[in-house]
């Protein structure tokens, strides 16, 4: 089995939040590899691996990085996959710098942007673009739609029977 989606974090201080998307490609059964390079420590590495990327097999790319965040746009200038971006939540401006690096790309060089700490939905939509050529993913990701709907109804079920006296 060889990856079909890379997830690249700058530090290994980021797995808490991008442990989110290996999780879920986990669940959805979906092969995947994880890796910390560095856009200012690493250079060499990171473009060797965004230029290597689509020979491998890898279909998508998602990048978390903080402060600076300049992983995801470097690799995205590098390689022709699609690149998604998470902004990870810092110590100076609470992710803020990280989602406006990534958001601010230049013409020509996109980077799709989650979230601050938006590994999961990064995840999801890395699925979304891999199902739209794969019925067994689609199958899969509507599914997982459906189970989402399912959560709320149930919450909502448990809500309406919460006792207030002024509660309608």
């Amino acid at each position: 089995m060889s990856p079909i989606v890379s997830i690249i974090m700058g530090s290994t201080s980021d797995l808490p939040v991008m442990e989110k998307a290996c999780q879920f490609f986990e669940e959805m059964e979906i092969p995947f590899e994880v890796n910390a390079l560095s856009a200012h420590r690493t250079p060499d590495a990171v473009s060797d691996f965004a230029r290597g990327a689509a020979a491998r097999g890898i279909k998508v790319i998602i990048a978390g990085a903080g402060m600076a965040a300049a992983l995801p746009g470097v690799i995205a200038a590098e390689t022709p996959l699609p690149v998604i971006g998470v902004p990870i939540k810092g110590s100076c401006l609470e992710g803020l710098d990280a989602t406006f690096a990534i958001m601010q790309m230049p013409p020509g060089i996109p980077v799709a942007t989650v979230a601050i700490n938006g590994a999961q939905n990064a995840a999801i939509l890395a699925m979304q673009m891999l199902a739209l050529g794969d019925d067994a993913l689609m199958q899969k990701l509507v599914t997982y739609k459906a189970g989402l709907k399912k959560k709320i109804v149930k919450a909502n079920e448990e809500l309406s029977k919460l006792e207030y006296k002024f509660k309608c």
